[in-house]
């Protein structure tokens, strides 16, 4: 039938179609499936045929729709099922959709490959930015370690960072002031210091200042002396240089933030030696450089352990002061921020025998004014409270006078002590004391030396402490058997020191039985035992020690360290020679000399009365200050000296015009010099 016919045709159309149809899909999902296993990644770009297959996560919710394997999926917000619109896989809901395109060649990468690969990524960033902060953490922790190792040298704050860039950009810079190394102080801003070596060093930058600049000529002999002794080679201060770029392969440095003043203590063993030529120089050098105020800290380089008068340079500064020997034990390498490197010798005024025997300085240029006052700031310090107040009291209110002995236990002894005291007691109806170094405090010494009317004691270091005698009081020294006083006068040049108004006596014992030798002791106590016998039996039959040279002559220190019996009779007739030429006991009035300024308007005349006469008058003004004075006398100095010779004719003259006629020759040039 045709009907049928055509019915089972249409029927076999369908169903080849049909198998055609499952064909194709089959052909295309393994196709597609071929495609997914083989790229590494897909890129929802392209048109998905109906059989691919992409997995999605379970929050989207496809229920039997999956996309291939491995698929990279842009989503959005997704709440409704899938639908095919032209091609294009796309899930609607709400406001938001989910739109994938690829084509099966689009895939080349697997999520998990991906995955490792930003994973490993991230990892090698993460682990460079750990070690990088590691590093600035560990240099931190550096630096902070360097800051408090700094603060424990002081309370001061500082910036470590600020001060590592200053030393690294500007090196170390220099200024002094003097011309020579014996007159030299030089001021440092990031001196160095190397503990291992025990060096200084100055750093050298493009910033870098130092001046002057010597070169070689610095170690000719020294760049300054770091002691108020003077050209003395134990004493002497210079630096080794480097480059910056050297403290890279240097341990970090210690910065040191206070103002430091470095310096050597030449014998803090002895009283005499650590005021003469430490703490006056130190107190003056202090007062020069308005930073070395007391805040600053002073630095004992000359490498001495405290000693017994330690207590009096903490007196100098409210910080503690540091030895050499204590810089080791904050780093290899300490940087002083600023310091003064040095010490003024303007308020010395004795020389120890180095060169030449041991006496005053040639050239003095401090007074008992500039001593004064340095002691009263000790004084302060120490809590004295001095009765030298620059004015004599009234007679009604003035304690009672006394005489202060120093007595000594160890070495120098007054044999008879006791006897000595009462004829004092009997010659001057005062009151006599009795001080000791060896057995009281030096600011109880003190206080009581401050009210007395004479300080009696052996010649010895502790007569340094004359200084804080009041105006008018008489120093008494005492001299061994053969020790000549005119030949060791540090306290005699002390006391007469002008302004320091003390009067100065000297007693010697010229009786050799009243003298107790000790040749058994060690050398330094000026024992003899060790000599050869010609040397010994020499220096005990001198009876007077020949100058010399310092330190260690042995008929000296034999000398020095007798113990004395002191002839009472003489003793008491030499006070009362001595005694006739000092001032009335009342405190003086604080003096200072003052000198008048230059003669104003001088002016030359002359006069020629015949070939072989002439005359030359001299006039002058009075200098501008001396109408401010009260004087009761005033003379002038005149100088005429002929042209071309090298002789003056000198004049003193009480009035502001004078004529001079003898040895004034005619048509003959003259220089005239006024004061």
């Amino acid at each position: 039938m045709a009907c049928v016919a055509g019915a089972q045709h249409r029927l076999w159309s369908c169903r080849r179609r049909a198998n055609a149809n499952a064909k194709a899909k089959a052909k295309a999902k393994a196709k597609a499936k071929a495609n997914a296993s083989a790229s590494p990644a897909c890129l929802l770009r392209g048109n998905v045929s109906p059989g691919a297959t992409c997995p999605l996560p379970s929050s989207i919710g496809m229920s039997g729709q999956s996309i291939g394997e491995g698929m990279s999926c842009l989503l959005a917000d997704v709440s409704s099922p899938p639908s095919e619109v032209g091609g294009l896989w796309e899930w609607r809901g709400g406001s938001a959709a989910a739109v994938m395109r690829t084509t099966a060649a689009g895939c080349r990468m697997s999520v998990g490959a991906l995955l490792n690969g930003l994973l490993v990524s991230v990892v090698a960033a993460l682990l460079w930015k750990y070690s990088k902060l590691s590093e600035h953490a560990a240099l931190l922790e550096e630096e902070l370690h360097m800051t408090r190792k700094s603060q424990e040298l002081s309370q001061a704050h500082i910036d470590y960072h600020v001060a590592l860039q200053a030393l690294q950009e500007h090196g170390t810079r220099m200024v002094c002031t003097g011309k020579m190394h014996t007159d030299r102080v030089c001021r440092f801003d990031y001196l160095c210091y190397c503990s291992e070596a025990e060096e200084f060093v100055f750093f050298h930058s493009n910033s870098s200042v130092m001046l002057p600049n010597l070169g070689s000529r610095r170690f000719q002999p020294a760049l300054l002396d770091l002691s108020s002794v003077e050209d003395h080679n134990t004493q002497y201060f210079n630096f080794l240089e480097l480059p910056v770029a050297a403290l890279k392969f240097m341990p970090k440095p210690v910065f040191v933030p206070d103002v430091t003043l470095i310096l050597n203590r030449f014998n803090p063993d002895n009283l005499m030696h650590v005021f003469h030529d430490d703490l006056i120089p130190a107190f003056y050098t202090m007062r020069q450089y308005s930073d070395l105020d007391d805040e600053a800290r002073l630095v004992f380089m000359e490498g001495w352990a405290e000693g017994p008068h330690f207590d009096l340079y903490r007196l100098l500064s409210s910080k503690q002061p540091l030895l050499k020997e204590q810089l080791r034990n904050f780093g290899k390498l300490m940087c002083f921020t600023k310091s003064y490197v040095g010490l003024s010798k303007m308020t010395t005024w004795y020389q120890y025998g180095f060169v030449q025997p041991q006496g005053p300085k040639a050239n003095m240029l401090v007074s008992g004014n500039e001593i004064r006052q340095f002691a009263r700031a000790l004084m302060e310090k120490m809590n004295i409270t001095s009765e030298d107040g620059g004015s004599a009291e009234d007679d009604k209110e003035k304690k009672a006078e006394y005489i202060v002995v120093f007595s000594r236990s160890a070495t120098r002894l007054i044999v008879n002590e006791a006897e000595l005291i009462m004829a004092l007691a009997q010659e001057f109806q005062m009151k006599v004391v009795t001080v000791s170094l060896e057995e009281q405090s030096f600011p109880g010494v003190v206080q009581v030396i401050s009210g007395a009317s004479m300080l009696v004691s052996m010649h010895g270091a502790q007569l340094i402490t004359s200084l804080f005698l009041p105006r008018g009081a008489a120093v008494v020294e005492l001299f061994p058997f053969a020790v000549n006083p005119e030949q060791y006068t540090p306290y005699k040049t002390l006391a007469t020191l002008p302004g320091m108004d003390l009067h100065y006596i000297s007693w010697r014992n010229t009786k050799e039985e009243n003298t107790i030798t000790h040749p058994d002791r060690p050398w330094e106590q000026g024992g003899i035992a060790h000599l050869e016998k010609e040397e010994r039996e020499r220096i005990l039959a001198s009876k007077d020690v020949p100058r010399h040279l310092c330190c260690r002559n042995p008929e000296w220190l034999y000398r020095i360290y007798q113990d004395t019996l002191v002839d009472i009779p003489s003793f008491v007739e030499v006070l009362k020679e001595g005694m006739k030429t000092k001032p009335s006991m009342k405190k003086l009035k604080s003096t200072s000399t003052v000198h008048p300024g230059r003669v104003r308007e001088a002016q030359c005349q002359t006069l020629v009365q015949t070939p072989n006469e002439a005359k030359l008058t001299v006039s002058w003004q009075i200098p501008w200050n001396l109408k401010y004075l009260k004087v009761r006398e005033v003379k002038y100095e005149v100088w005429i000296q002929e042209q071309g010779e090298n002789t003056y004719m000198p004049y003193i003259l009480p009035q502001q015009n004078y004529t001079f006629s003898e040895n004034i020759k005619p048509f003959t040039t003259y220089l005239v010099w006024v004061r």
